[in-house]
């Protein structure tokens, strides 16, 4: 459930001027509001990000702790924490001061099929690099990451919530995913929630990634379901290819509501 807080200009002044003065002068933008975290831009290179929801301070903390080294090998921008602050009489939760990424989220903005290519050369390059081992001590994610195998009674109530009479095809879809192997290497770095709101648009083509609070490690294939979200319908296959992410039964396509952290 999101927070009753109706943070306001002032309350950011004022948290700016607590824990970091040397940005308290900057210019306060009217926020975004995402579905975990808000964010009010500051100046034209910052923004604050502000806890919305219950488990927005772990993902925010998750984020500080991880992001920056991540950020350093990917090859497109992302909204790099770079200080945090700290609950107080101000404010009860931890919120961070990240990089502003400039351009449009690709849920306003779909990629043109024009520069379709680009595009998928562009997603596959930053899959393969965030793409490594991850260290044993990487966040987990078992919702995001879970073998679907474990997930068919939840698949077979969601279908029937969306209908009665359901295509034949839809379960035979959902079948071959289930029987196809498991993992076939170590547990890597995971965006896991790479749907159209969470990537930048600019040119008409991919120029950041935004959101790594379900960042975790696992199974690459999860991440796989971005080249169908995000690219025009010839470049899917490309992507995937381009990629080298076998479909596993952790295939999961990334959910979650929208998350909008960038102005043009």
């Amino acid at each position: 459930m999101h927070s009753d807080r109706t943070p306001d200009a002032s309350l950011i002044h004022a948290l700016l001027k607590d824990q970091h003065p040397d940005l308290a002068d900057l210019d306060i933008h009217p926020p975004i509001r995402g579905w975990d975290n808000e964010l009010w831009r500051l100046g034209g290179e910052l923004a604050l990000r502000l806890p919305r929801t219950e488990r927005a301070p772990t993902l925010i903390r998750k984020e500080h702790r991880w992001l920056p080294e991540l950020a350093m090998r990917l090859p497109l921008p992302v909204p790099t924490p770079l200080r945090i602050g700290e609950p107080s009489v101000l404010f009860p939760q931890p919120w961070t001061i990240v990089k502003w990424l400039k351009g449009v989220p690709a849920d306003r903005t779909p990629l043109s099929p024009a520069y379709g290519g680009h595009a998928a050369d562009t997603l596959a390059a930053f899959l393969r690099e965030l793409h490594e081992p991850a260290p044993g001590d990487a966040p987990s994610n078992p919702y995001r990451t879970a073998p679907l195998d474990t997930l068919t009674e939840a698949f077979e109530q969601q279908v029937r919530e969306v209908s009665e009479d359901v295509p034949p095809g839809v379960r035979a879809v959902w079948q071959d995913a289930v029987a196809a192997p498991g993992p076939q290497g170590p547990p890597v770095w995971l965006h896991c929630d790479l749907h159209p709101a969470n990537v930048v648009v600019t040119n008409d083509t991919l120029a950041g990634v935004l959101d790594f609070g379900e960042l975790c490690a696992g199974d690459p294939a999860v991440d796989l379901a971005a080249a169908w979200m995000l690219l025009p319908d010839a470049r899917r296959p490309v992507s995937s290819r381009r990629t080298r992410m076998p479909t596993t039964r952790r295939s999961a396509v990334p959910g979650g509501g929208r998350s909008c952290t960038a102005w043009p």
